[in-house]
């Protein structure tokens, strides 16, 4: 009854969201996208069951996939959450008022991670090439056996993402928990006559006889990384409900080199405070750091990402990522404070000039960190360049329009007992902000050649720079427009 009730109120909580309407048009759009990418996996799955026949002559398809690919695979799944799939939230103050057990609430979280559409993606890449693979030797039912034991892994993986992703927000060091363990078995796996292949080809095989004992053992695993996940959860729900973890500020920097810059210093100075003091900011700052750091590492010094378009993308993600992940929240934390903000003239139109401002010159990070791959030849100067000044200019113009559709506050320091936030019409921007240049620049360079390409992305980037009071203006004005509106909205969604 409890999970039921829940539920509902999570259909309500949706229904009554400040920004509903625009996250309903951002979810149909994302369920398209998704559905052509599940086109894409049946696709390659059957082209999977062919190549991999040709691959590795003497072993079946499946021991390929079992053995060697399965955990490519779910390492990229734990990649891909990393975007698409929050940390389960629940506003939990509301019913500790009630007779309700504080471990239901955490088990419902769980339960809704679960059973989340996200864990049965990957399906329409393993159902086709099961049934073009493991048909003739195991029939239709070890075809599902199989299927429901890889849905059972994915399980797994889900909840080992979640503990990982929890840990992480709160300490950055626990990045190297996922990296030592998926580093690891990857290692195992490429030495002669490993344990670790030999170990899941023997499970996949069992999968498909139907053999109890492994499922059991499969969901003995799930039910422990329940319970860890659980203790975890309910540690940080009590620490935030409690206020046990303020930290004390050693050290006070006031960056008085800004008031040089008039109002817009001072709000570039607030910007910076709001990013290195609250749990929220910092945490989003910090993991977004980490992901440039990764990348770049990885572009600079392996062999990973070398050839076709793999350096391109790096390079369109490293420098985009800041918009994608903190500047389309723009508003969403000034949400908690706009009211004092709206009472001065002029106010916003400086706040947008100094985010654009802060997030513009951050981009020299990502820049200095691939400059051992440009030295590497890993990335052209050119390239870097035209990369650098089209996220400045055109991504930055496109990450800034949700200033005008955001009207949902978002917690400075709750990460666990928040509201459950909706982002559609975020997902679709950074979509759009991502996949647009990576369309553009491969038609470039197919019609003209990659210099052509990188000079036509300089010059758009260079002219939307160029443009950037106008229309920095422009939806500053859009905004001012809608400004009762999205205020109810920042003020029905405080905590």
């Amino acid at each position: 009854m409890i999970f039921n009730e829940l539920r509902r109120h999570g259909r309500l909580a949706a229904k009554r969201h400040p920004m509903y309407e625009e996250n309903l048009a951002g979810k149909i759009i994302s369920y398209v996208m998704a559905a052509g990418w599940a086109g894409y996996l049946i696709l390659f799955g059957t082209i999977l069951a062919s190549s991999f026949t040709n691959m590795v002559p003497n072993w079946e398809p499946y021991h390929v996939m079992n053995g060697i690919a399965l955990i490519f695979i779910l390492a990229l799944d734990f990649l891909l959450r990393i975007p698409f799939q929050k940390t389960p939230t629940q506003e939990v103050k509301p019913y500790l008022l009630l007779p309700v057990k504080k471990k239901r609430i955490i088990d419902f979280l769980l339960l809704r991670s679960g059973l989340s559409l996200f864990n049965l993606f990957w399906l329409f890449l393993f159902v086709p090439f099961s049934f073009l693979t493991i048909t003739k030797f195991f029939g239709v039912l070890g075809v599902i056996s199989y299927l429901i034991g890889i849905w059972l892994i994915i399980l797994i993986n889900n909840y080992w993402y979640l503990l990982c992703r929890t840990l992480i927000n709160e300490r950055i060091w626990w990045i190297l928990l996922p990296v030592a363990f998926y580093g690891g078995i990857t290692f195992l796996l490429i030495i002669p006559d490993s344990p670790v292949s030999s170990f899941l080809i023997d499970l996949g095989d069992r999968y498909m006889e139907g053999n109890i004992l492994y499922f059991m053992g499969t969901i003995f695993i799930i039910a422990i990384l329940w319970w860890i996940n659980r203790r975890v959860i309910s540690c940080l729900i009590y620490v935030e409900l409690a206020k046990t973890n303020d930290s004390k500020i050693k050290h006070v920097s006031d960056y008085k080199f800004f008031e040089r810059y008039g109002e817009v210093g001072e709000y570039m100075r607030l910007e910076l405070k709001m990013l290195l003091r609250n749990r929220s900011c910092k945490g989003l700052l910090r993991n977004t750091f980490v992901l440039i750091l990764m990348f770049s590492c990885v572009l600079s010094f392996s062999n990973l990402y070398d050839g076709g378009f793999m350096p391109t993308i790096i390079a369109i993600y490293n420098f985009s990522v800041f918009g994608m992940i903190i500047l389309i929240r723009t508003m969403s934390f000034e949400g908690n404070y706009l009211d004092g903000m709206m009472s001065r003239k002029g106010s916003i139109l400086s706040l947008l000039r100094a985010k654009y401002y802060v997030y513009s010159i951050g981009e020299i990070i990502p820049f200095t960190l691939m400059i051992p791959a440009i030295i590497m030849n890993k990335l052209t100067l050119l390239g870097a360049f035209s990369w650098f000044f089209y996220t400045i200019g055109f991504i930055y113009f496109c990450n800034l329009q949700l200033v005008v559709y955001n009207k949902q506050t978002i917690p400075l320091n709750e990460k666990v007992t928040t509201r459950q936030s909706n982002g559609g019409i975020q997902i679709i921007i950074s979509l759009c902000a991502f996949g647009v240049p990576l369309l553009l620049y491969s038609a470039l360079n197919a019609l003209f050649g990659e210099t052509i390409a990188y000079i036509t992305l300089l010059i758009i980037g260079l002219g939307f720079i160029l443009a950037s009071p106008y229309w920095i203006k422009n939806i500053y004005q859009r905004f001012m427009k809608r400004r009762y509106e999205n205020m109810e909205g920042f003020r029905n969604s405080r905590q």
